[in-house]
């Protein structure tokens, strides 16, 4: 996925190969932090170049997989970096990096569950919520949904209104207690805490309000769009919140 790598139990996806053994194996390796931080660069430049996806396959010492949906997704940084907020919103505005910092914070530690079945436990993520976005934009009386889109120019995603509202959905900021770097979907990525980690779309740049929800990319190839962890896509997983 955009965000990691879904795959429903028993639906096969035709890039799960013995990669994922070896990954173990590197995992095993990276344990010391100098080696852990070099594992990471080397995996999220690989995967970037990669559009295959098999390098997503691979483990790094976070515990997290990189993968993309597109062949190459650009890099930005607080000078090029924009998020739009618009759609059926009575103030549609345009963030940059610094104006998002700029606004409050919110920290949440939670585990992180990718529909493939990895966990991540007790992850930090902080942010802005969206609903402070959307309460500044002013959302119109007709709207029921939020559209997420993303700089990789292909990943997409949707909420309800009222779950794009919640406590714990954020416009992430900063992942394990750093900024978010570009492998993890930074500078800016959508974190929605109690579903599976491919509705937190990375490199989020466009925040569109809309009637009704519109399926995203994986939902097009046959994922829930409604993804709660232990509630959705067959698993049985135990929820994150």
């Amino acid at each position: 996925m955009n965000s990691e790598q879904p795959e429903e139990r028993g639906k096969p996806v035709g890039r799960r190969i013995f990669l994922g053994t070896v990954g173990l194996g590197v995992l095993g390796v990276a344990t010391a932090p100098t080696l852990q931080r070099g594992l990471e660069a080397f995996l999220g430049s690989a995967a970037d170049k990669d559009p295959t996806g098999l390098t997503g396959l691979l483990p790094n010492g976070g515990g997290f997989r990189y993968y993309s949906v597109a062949a190459s997704v650009p890099h930005k940084n607080a000078d090029s970096y924009r998020l739009k907020v618009d759609g059926l919103v009575d103030r549609p505005a345009t963030y940059t990096l610094a104006e998002l910092k700029a606004l409050p914070q919110t920290r949440m530690v939670k585990d992180v569950q990718c529909v493939t079945g990895w966990r991540v436990r007790g992850t930090p993520f902080e942010g802005v919520r969206l609903s402070v976005l959307l309460d500044a934009a002013g959302v119109r009386a007709k709207a029921g949904a939020v559209r997420f889109t993303c700089f990789d120019g292909t990943y997409s995603e949707s909420l309800t209104l009222a779950q794009a509202r919640r406590a714990d959905v954020l416009v992430a900021l900063r992942m394990q207690d750093k900024d978010l770097g570009h492998d993890h979907g930074g500078p800016v990525r959508l974190y929605v805490a109690p579903m599976y980690f491919y509705k937190s779309a990375k490199w989020l740049s466009g925040i569109t309000v809309t009637e009704d929800v519109r399926p995203g990319y994986w939902e097009e190839h046959g994922y829930d769009v409604d993804a709660w962890v232990g509630r959705s896509n067959g698993r049985d997983d135990d929820p994150t919140s």
